[in-house]
């Protein structure tokens, strides 16, 4: 008789090992898909005033929440998967997360040596409008935040963008007072940092769970 998988605990076989949550269940994959709605159309209302005054801080949001839709979709498609399949998942999400931190770091050093600074009450507003959208998404995920490298990357994602968010209506309102593009500038490098950490982290995880998964073998042998 198999023993069934139980969140994070002990489960029967060898040495009691400790089995992850692996999403594997229609209230997960339903909060996905809600996750995914949130994120699309916050892309669209942040990349509008991104593009509209060029803001780094901004362009760093709206694109972590076009890359959180798509890889939330890998998340979805990677359920019920083997653990080789749902761990290349997260690497290829923590990839991408790392190349967008690049792409936003080069962007923010482009915006210091040209162009004049944005509209910081713009982005104040698009910035707080972004840390709803990311607390409704946190709210639906937060019974989720600890699993398996392809659930953990979900809920860091969605950690980071809660952070970013505050980053950004942060910025905007130095923005304003300052009148110099320098608070939007550093809070996207910022921001970039906050990416390639979790992107580590992310890939760092789905690696140990290969491992563990390459050995199971033999540790039952």
């Amino acid at each position: 008789m198999t023993t069934p998988l139980i969140k994070d605990r002990p489960v029967g076989g060898c040495c009691g090992a400790t089995v992850k949550f692996d999403g594997a269940s229609p209230a997960y994959r339903r909060i996905l898909l809600a996750v995914i709605a949130v994120n699309a159309v916050a892309f669209v209302a942040v990349a509008g005033g991104a593009l509209f005054q060029g803001s780094a801080s901004l362009g760093a949001n709206a694109l972590d929440f076009l890359a959180d839709s798509a890889t939330y979709a890998i998340s979805l498609w990677a359920i019920g998967k083997s653990v080789r399949i749902r761990s290349g998942a997260a690497v290829l999400k923590g990839v991408s997360l790392g190349l967008l931190a690049i792409f936003i770091l080069g962007f923010a050093v482009w915006r210091a040596v040209s162009g004049a600074p944005p509209e910081g009450t713009v982005i104040t507003s698009l910035g707080l409008f972004g840390f709803l959208a990311n607390a409704v998404a946190a709210v639906l995920l937060v019974r989720h935040r600890e699993g398996d490298a392809n659930v953990r990357s979900v809920w860091l994602c969605t950690r980071n963008d809660l952070i970013q968010s505050l980053v950004v209506a942060t910025a905007g309102g130095l923005v304003w007072l300052t009148a110099s593009r320098w608070p939007d500038l550093i809070a996207g490098a910022l921001l970039a940092l906050v990416f390639l950490q979790s992107a580590w982290s992310i890939i760092r995880q789905s690696q140990q769970e290969l491992r563990a998964d390459a050995n199971a073998p033999a540790r039952a042998a």
